[in-house]
Order: C-alpha cells, then structure tokens, then sequence
C-alpha cells in the first residue's frame, strides 16, 4: 500500500541539465520545464541567497545592481557552482511537482561524455542534495540518440552530432553503448562570444552575450550566403572609441567571418569521429548519414556544411531542442528495457 502511495505522490523526472536552459520531463506527462540555466542571488551580510530562478533570472543578466549577481552555475556542461546547482535544480523539481514538498523522485539526469568522475559526482551529488531517491546517469550523445529515435539498441551504427549550450558531443552507438565518442568544449556560447569579440575587434563596438545570441539566432550562418539576399541587422553596444551608445548594422557575412574557428571545431570533431569508427559501422552510417541535434545545430547551414565536409547525409532531428531530455524521459519510461544504456554512477 506504502508502495503504491508513494508512486501516486512521486512523480520520477528525467532531467537535462544544460549549460544554457534546463529541460525536465516528468514521467507520464512529457516536458513540462524548459527554462534558462540561470539564477540570480543576492548578497547581505556576507551571505548569499537565491532570488530568482531561471527565465526571471535571465532576465536580470547585465542589468543587476551591484548587491546582486546573475550566474549560470554549469559551465562547458558541467557544474561550476556546486551549492547553486542544487538550488537550482531543487527549485526546478518543485516547480513541475507544483508543491512544496513531495515523495522523494527518481531522476536520470545527463553528462557530458567527457565529464571526469569528480564532474559525474558533483552532478548526482546536486541532484541527491536536491531531494532525488535515486539517481541515474546518462551521457548526453545517448540520451539526445534516443531522443531522436535512433536504434541505439540494435547492432547497427547510428551517428549524433549534439551541438548544446557549453558542448558538442559526437558519438557512434550500437547495441545500447558508445562505440566511440567525443566531447569538445565548444557550443553555442563559444559562437555568442566569438561574435562578441567580432564585433569588437572589427566595429568598435561592445555587446553583451544576450545581444550576440540574438544576432547568431537572426543572421548567423555556417556558409556565406550564395545569393544577393543578404540578411542584414541593426545592433546596439557601446561604442569602444566615444564611450557612447551607438547603432551599426552587420550583414550575414560578417557573422560567417565570426564563426569560421568554432564551426571548424566542431566540423573537425565530426571528422575526427568517422576516422575513428569501426569499418562494419562506418557502412552503416554511410547508409543512415548523420542526425544533428541540440540548439547550436540549428545554426543556418552548419547541416550543409557538415554533408559538404564529410560527404555523407545530414538531417536534423525532428526536435532538436529537446531531444536530451526526451531521450532521458523515454529511458526513465523504459527503464527496465534501457538500463543498458546508462552510465555507471560514481
């Protein structure tokens, strides 16, 4: 009876916990989080504490007195502020139970696959502290494969290139494991700052990182445009010579130009991958090609330029934003059927 009580009140979450947003997915409900990777704490008295969560903190980014801070506590995927990331999680878990308290959850919650077992720890401790029963860990090429359908379970090779906030995880799976994978610590926030350094190098003007990830989102491209229709954006910094608010305009080109050494990263770690996969494998992804997932895959031709480079077919996922933390709500669905696919705990 106690047993059946509590999974009346415990409602078990998959959680992917992102350098830039945080989704989470509770079992039998779908995604029911999707929120920005920030909190903002404010201090007095030598002590801090937590004022606001998420899309509220996002919001204070560049615009805080001098009392109070707006932080990302993960940072290239992993947790950079221990004690915050617990608060931020716990505040996350209570918001989707809509309660204060609740039975004790399970949760599966992501890794990057290069994370160190001191990294890996630190994760499921912030998961524990924040009230979880158990904790299951999952490595994010895994979690955004299974996400996007693939049949990482079956013996044959399936290939994903998952571009998020901190990371860009490059992976081939068969028969419920890694075969061989690969994390570089480039995503989309080293795209906003090279465009921010662009910017500043080449007009003289500051941004901050909110304005970059707006202009990389409007008119950011992996390939210069081929036609005459250039996009072009209006952009308002800091003028680094006057000291004064100022307003240019950047083309598409421009935003190309920025991006040409984290896009070569990231293209080479695809390159890389392939070089190393198994011959058996190899003609299978050759047959199935490449699924891109993740926010940063959704830059404007990177796809093109990842088939152009490799010469094998690229297609994006049908969700790519939200493929990890589907993967690891079907994994906690499936639990019993995809234990396999998890990674040892610490």
């Amino acid at each position: 009876m106690f047993s059946a009580l509590r999974g009346l009140l415990s409602s078990d979450i998959g959680i992917d916990l992102g350098t830039a947003n945080t989704l989470v997915y509770v079992r039998g409900k779908g995604i029911l989080l999707n929120e920005p990777s920030v909190v903002a704490l404010a201090e007095s008295g030598g002590k801090r504490h937590v004022l606001a969560v998420g899309e509220e903190a996002k919001m204070m980014v560049g615009r805080t007195p001098g009392n109070i801070t707006a932080i990302r506590p993960l940072k290239d995927g992993v947790i950079a502020d221990f004690d915050v990331a617990e608060e931020m999680i716990k505040y996350f878990i209570r918001k989707v139970h809509n309660r204060r308290s609740f039975v004790s959850p399970q949760i599966v919650i992501c890794i990057p696959r290069g994370a160190t077992a001191v990294e890996r720890r630190a994760i499921q401790e912030s998961a524990e502290g924040a009230g979880a029963r158990r904790v299951f860990l999952i490595e994010e090429p895994m979690a955004a494969a299974i996400g996007a359908g693939l049949p990482v379970t079956e013996p044959t090779g399936s290939m994903v290139v998952d571009i998020g906030g901190g990371t860009t995880e490059v992976a081939v799976l068969s028969l419920g494991g890694i075969v061989y994978g690969n994390s570089v610590r480039v995503g989309g926030d080293k795209m906003d700052e090279a465009i921010v350094n662009y910017i500043r190098k080449h007009h003289n003007l500051l941004i901050g990182d909110t304005t970059a990830e707006k202009i990389k989102k409007e008119i950011g491209a992996a390939i210069h445009p081929t036609s005459n229709a250039v996009r072009m954006m209006s952009i308002k910094g800091r003028d680094l010579i006057n000291g004064v608010p100022k307003e240019i305009k950047i083309s598409e080109g421009h935003i190309v130009d920025s991006l040409v050494e984290t896009v070569s990263a990231i293209v080479e770690t695809v390159k890389f991958a392939l070089e190393n996969t198994p011959p058996e494998l190899s003609a299978d992804i050759v047959d199935k090609g490449i699924i891109m997932t993740g926010g940063g895959s959704m830059l404007h031709r990177l796809d093109e330029l990842i088939r152009v480079k490799t010469g094998l077919p690229v297609s994006m996922a049908e969700d790519p934003l939200s493929c990890v933390a589907l993967g690891t709500g079907k994994t906690l669905e499936e639990l019993d059927v995809l234990k396999m696919v998890l990674s040892k705990s610490c």
